[in-house]
């Protein structure tokens, strides 16, 4: 499986005149068939950024124009309607991403979508433009759209 950054899919919507367009477009087309995903975190961080410019309507239908067109998987720590939620929270938002942060010197929403990406079952690679803040710090294949088309 195949986790996508927010730096990717905000190059989809946002910045399409950016000259990483054209890869990053057929780096999303060809994914779809790779069980591709995104992190919660990271599906947040997009509607936020988003949200800047989109309509109410449209940002309500995410899971339209977002999660179906792009065949995309969301991981999440836990069900959010398990009653044992809690429980995970202060580890999941709190310690697991401090300790990432202080032994690798990371952001904290790349420390919680690493996090998480690392814990789910069947994640290989994860795919952002940003890879330099990621190499070294992962067990997973850390790639960017371009390295994957390559691969």
């Amino acid at each position: 499986m195949v986790v996508i950054d927010t730096d990717v899919l905000l190059l989809e919507f946002a910045f399409q005149e950016d000259e990483c367009q054209a890869v990053n477009s057929e780096f999303l087309e060809r994914v779809r068939t790779a069980e591709p995903a995104v992190t919660v975190y990271n599906l947040m961080e997009l509607l936020g950024q988003l949200s800047f410019n989109l309509a109410p309507a449209k940002l309500d239908n995410w899971r339209e124009w977002l999660i179906e067109v792009y065949n995309l998987n969301v991981l999440a720590p836990v069900s959010l309607d398990d009653p044992t939620a809690m429980i995970y929270f202060k580890s999941e938002i709190m310690d697991q991403p401090f300790a990432k942060m202080r032994l690798h010197r990371m952001a904290f929403m790349d420390a919680l979508a690493l996090n998480l990406a690392e814990q789910t079952p069947g994640v290989t690679r994860f795919v952002t433009w940003n890879a330099r803040h990621f190499k070294n710090k992962t067990t997973l294949r850390v790639q960017t759209p371009r390295e994957y088309l390559m691969s």
